[in-house]
């Protein structure tokens, strides 16, 4: 059997976009029964190296993050643009924005996607790795991100 062009099957994370984070947070943590997670603010486009179809954008994004097992469901309200959260919000409201999957070899598996109908739409640097947006709307009805963790 050869090895699947998005070579993992680790789901790691489900984002979803909204349009206030503090309270969408809230009704998640109650609707869970689990603490407010803390909110945090990716970092400005020079250290994160953020681009938006292949272009430097300043665009940011506050996030909270909730563990629920083996996923990671991270709440995600864009700050500025031009994004693919801002397009999200602007085009479908709160809704499904990606799944992620953990990767090895970043710059390797956008090329092989890229090669099956999947465009980098939008990628950056984090803390401790990078990620990339992967166009998967109209095959499989959401973006695939790729997380990179060193």
């Amino acid at each position: 059997m050869s090895t699947p062009p998005l070579g993992s099957q680790t789901v790691t994370q489900i984002g979803i976009i909204v349009r206030n984070l503090e309270e969408t947070a809230q009704a998640w943590a109650n609707l869970l029964g689990v603490p407010i997670p803390e909110i945090i603010v990716t970092d400005p486009a020079e250290l994160a190296r953020t681009e938006y179809q292949g272009r430097s954008t300043p665009a940011r994004a506050k996030l909270a993050f909730l563990p629920l097992g083996q996923v990671t469901l991270e709440l995600i309200e864009p700050i500025g643009e031009p994004s693919t959260w801002n397009d999200q919000l602007v085009q479908h409201g709160q809704s499904l924005h990606h799944i992620a999957f953990e990767i090895k070899g970043m710059t390797q598996q956008i090329t092989i996607l890229a090669e099956h109908g999947l465009p980098l739409v939008q990628r950056g640097e984090y803390q401790g790795g990078r990620y990339a947006y992967l166009d998967g709307q109209q095959q499989y009805g959401t973006i695939v991100e790729l997380l990179e963790n060193d």
